[in-house]
């Protein structure tokens, strides 16, 4: 259904583009040569399709990062084409600074999110549960990598986020608690690799908007791609592992050793 909806909304956009340079020809803007066209054609692509991510993103709230950089990129071709500024596909480096606008949207959206749910959820905690609960720990970093393969690293609740780096986790070298131990991965571009041993119990939910999965063997590539994978124990066990792995661009492996 994904890959129907997806080469749907493509041929709409190519359509759309193809239509678009007939008329940039028909009124005498562009001539009618294909490899001019071509200049034109996927410029507009990216702009089109850009605007359905950042609506999509907007509609569904999965995020417009990737959406508005299409519009962006394709935006500063398009001039460059019509010769209003000089801009070429090498030239996307130069956008790198969008990184830090993102960030600052995302840093500001977190906080205004964590305002919201003080101002309207009412915890209250007995000294047992203060005690026994566990705080997750918190990772924000713009550009950096996390390696968790050390001798006997101690599993805890974990909150990781990238904007741009890699993660190796090999849980196969850990010592796990006989607990529900909730871990959640992100970024928007890396790759994420986890080792898992043979005898824990766990839940895996792994997503990337543009990239590549593979769960024990289990492959999805592409966009919007997510793989479920659960453990048949996993409800029953006091020892288990819920993670979460997101890449906005890139890829994520889990393997059992």
């Amino acid at each position: 259904m994904k890959n129907s909806q997806l080469m749907r909304s493509i041929a709409a956009i190519a359509i759309i583009c193809f239509g678009a340079a007939l008329v940039l020809a028909n009124i005498g803007i562009i001539s009618w040569d294909l490899a001019e066209v071509w200049l034109y054609v996927y410029p507009a692509f990216f702009v089109v399709l850009g605007v359905k991510w950042t609506w999509d993103g907007i509609r569904y709230k999965n995020g417009i990062t990737f959406g508005s950089f299409l519009i962006v990129f394709g935006g500063l071709l398009l001039l460059d084409r019509f010769g209003i500024i000089p801009f070429s596909f090498t030239d996307v480096y130069k956008l790198w600074p969008l990184l830090l606008v993102y960030l600052g949207f995302s840093i500001f959206g977190s906080s205004t999110k964590r305002k919201r749910r003080r101002k309207f959820q009412f915890i209250f905690d007995t000294d047992d549960q203060k005690a026994n609960k566990k705080i997750p720990k918190k990772q924000r970093l713009a550009v950096g990598e996390h390696n968790f393969s050390e001798p006997n690293w101690r599993v805890e609740p974990m909150d990781l986020w990238n904007a741009v780096g890699d993660y190796h986790i090999d849980f196969t070298k850990a010592f796990i608690p006989d607990e529900e131990i909730p871990i959640s991965i992100q970024g928007w571009a890396g790759d994420i690799r986890v080792l898992m041993p043979e005898n824990v119990e766990m839940s895996i939910q792994a997503h990337v908007k543009a990239g590549e999965i593979n769960v024990f063997g289990m492959n999805a590539d592409g966009m919007n791609r997510e793989i479920f994978y659960e453990t048949p124990n996993y409800d029953q066990a006091t020892r288990k592992l819920d993670i979460f792995l997101s890449m906005k661009a890139g890829s994520i492996r889990v393997d059992r050793v």
